[in-house]
């Protein structure tokens, strides 16, 4: 078994082959190091960060973009990240659902990803598979992450193109967007553009873009009716051929994750949860003294 899965090359016309591989990776099932190692990555496909806000309309906004690359005879991967539940470690996975009218369409895979407890909505895991996705021979790989606040910056080590989402209620994420969000969008999208409120809100965000001398478009679309749709296909189209100037930022991103990931390998959310409930009984608890001596007993070598 392990050698047929260290044969597996994905490919985006056998999309049985891509699941296959993202399976292997997604779980270290036995050939994912020799999977990874071997992956071939098609440099030129961007990976394209969708960001922002819960309740901004993110998913139907990649909804309705799939639509257009799709129909421009372009193949297109979706990995969709759903948040990890910190209680019982499960996810809704509900992207998925609501991403069904593309279930069948030859030119479209869409993956679902639990954020596996990544306060920013990626994972090392996230990295891994979105190479997978890359080598596979997509043109275009989608990553919908979870809005988290803050921690969405993390997208910028991953994405070539960012978008951040935002609604016309959102009037004090202005501020969120001074600390932080400015740095890592690409371009912003007012979503649901037909609310009260959406031209002023779109005006004073380009009011800020202009301040800060950035130069990043602000687009309005009402995703639902696949409104403004076009012109966010467009600045795909035109920003992918062009060179990213992050590109050292975003690997060295990439490998920290990765290099996080592997020294973080032998520590189980399941079984820590169970040692803190047992040490926790005992008088004198202190959650630095317990953390070393859980960390030392998983990595007896580690200089951590």
């Amino acid at each position: 078994m392990s050698s047929t899965r260290n044969n597996i090359k994905p490919d985006c016309h056998d999309f049985k082959s891509v699941a296959r591989a993202l399976t292997i990776v997604e779980n270290d099932l036995a050939g994912s190091d020799h999977l990874l190692k071997s992956l071939v990555l098609n440099q030129t496909t961007p990976v394209i960060g969708i960001t922002g806000p819960p309740g901004a309309g993110k998913s139907t906004l990649v909804n309705a973009l799939i639509t257009k690359l799709a129909d421009q005879n372009r193949k297109v991967a979706i990995l969709a990240i759903d948040p990890t539940s910190p209680f019982n470690l499960g996810s809704l996975l509900g992207d998925r659902i609501r991403m069904s009218s593309h279930f069948n369409h030859p030119n479209v895979f869409i993956r679902s990803l639990a954020t596996r407890g990544s306060l920013g909505g990626l994972s090392a895991k996230t990295i891994e598979m979105t190479d997978v996705l890359k080598a596979a021979g997509f043109d275009y790989v989608l990553v919908e992450t979870v809005g988290v606040g803050q921690s969405e910056v993390e997208i910028t080590g991953l994405a070539d193109i960012t978008f951040v989402v935002l609604v016309p209620e959102g009037g004090d994420e202005i501020q969120s967007i001074k600390s932080g969000l400015m740095e890592i969008a690409d371009a912003f999208i007012v979503n649901k553009a037909d609310r009260d409120g959406a031209d002023l809100f779109a005006n004073n965000l380009k009011k800020m873009v202009q301040q800060k001398g950035t130069g990043i478009p602000v687009f309005k679309t009402i995703a639902s009716e696949s409104s403004g749709i076009a012109e966010i296909a467009d600045f795909i189209l035109n920003s992918a051929a062009k060179k990213n100037n992050r590109k050292e930022y975003l690997l060295s991103e990439k490998a920290y994750k990765l290099i996080q990931q592997k020294r973080m390998r032998n520590i189980n959310k399941s079984e820590l949860y169970q040692s803190v409930s047992e040490a926790i009984k005992q008088s004198g608890f202190n959650i630095y003294l317990f953390a070393e001596k859980f960390s030392e007993a998983k990595n007896p070598t580690s200089d951590l």
